[in-house]
């Protein structure tokens, strides 16, 4: 069977992002949304959320570009003034690996966002992380006993085949492929669910109608996740935030009937995260 997760990350995020992910859901095929806890229009994903029960929410992480949920006193390692993580993930990767000390801040701050999350009454269906940084091996082994103390039943792995791969991403697929291995290693062994593959990891921002088209036909069996960014409209700050991504053209391609049609010529059959 070629089951098919279609989750939106960033939820929270803003509330253009937010009412996409509500469209979506209600109008196309998004079956799950991923939550920024400590993001500006995080209170509003939340009550949204609320009032669409079968929109399945899990936590989306985040370790970098963006803010923290803790006080700068009890990261100091991690953010700036403002709170706010770093926004390079290759030289934030290499202290995460060298210090000890920010290392237990990372677990500080995961904890309070695992957390964060629950405290808001919804159900985590998942858990995902800003720019897939849950594969880094050090996090990786931070967030392993978390997720198995607060009962997180699904993990997002970030991979995806080399048939549907350029030959320059099957390079960059290949630097990360020790670390993918490692984590589903980890999730077998702790009895985690997680998803087969993973489609749009190298589409980011561009999981318009023409990506799910060219993608579909690559399904095979198993759980597939279809990860997305949608928006109702461009603004100035997803502009600044995210420069070269097709907000409108992804929310396009979710309620797209080209899109559905496809995926039921190919047999695919909805599901999410916590249905695993």
């Amino acid at each position: 069977m070629k089951r098919v997760i279609v989750t939106a990350d960033d939820f929270g995020v803003c509330p253009e992002v937010n009412r996409a992910v509500i469209q979506a859901h209600r109008e196309g095929i998004l079956t799950c949304a991923s939550l920024m806890v400590g993001a500006d229009a995080a209170d509003e994903a939340v009550r949204l959320a609320r009032e669409n029960p079968t929109l399945k929410v899990g936590l989306h992480l985040v370790l970098v570009d963006g803010y923290s949920l803790l006080p700068k006193e009890e990261i100091p390692d991690l953010v700036d003034d403002a709170g706010r993580f770093a926004g390079e993930a290759v030289v934030s990767g290499m202290r995460y690996f060298f210090s000890r000390r920010v290392r237990r801040q990372i677990q500080r701050e995961c904890e309070a966002q695992i957390q964060g999350f629950l405290a808001t009454g919804l159900a985590m269906d998942h858990l995902n992380s800003h720019w897939h940084l849950h594969i880094h091996p050090a996090i990786c082994d931070i967030l392993l006993p978390l997720v198995k103390a607060y009962r997180i039943p699904a993990v997002r792995l970030p991979w995806q085949g080399l048939r549907t791969l350029t030959r320059r991403q099957c390079v960059t697929a290949a630097v990360m492929f020790p670390w993918v291995i490692r984590l589903r290693r980890k999730l077998e062994k702790n009895a985690v669910a997680y998803n087969r593959e993973l489609f749009g990891l190298y589409e980011t921002g561009a999981m318009n109608r023409q990506s799910w088209l060219r993608s579909i036909p690559k399904l095979r069996s198993g759980v597939t996740e279809f990860y997305c960014h949608p928006a109702v409209r461009e603004t100035s700050f997803l502009r600044q935030a995210a420069p070269s991504y097709d907000h409108a053209g992804e929310l396009e391609a979710l309620v797209s009937p080209e899109v559905r049609a496809a995926l039921a010529r190919e047999g695919a059959v909805f599901t999410r995260f916590g249905d695993l």
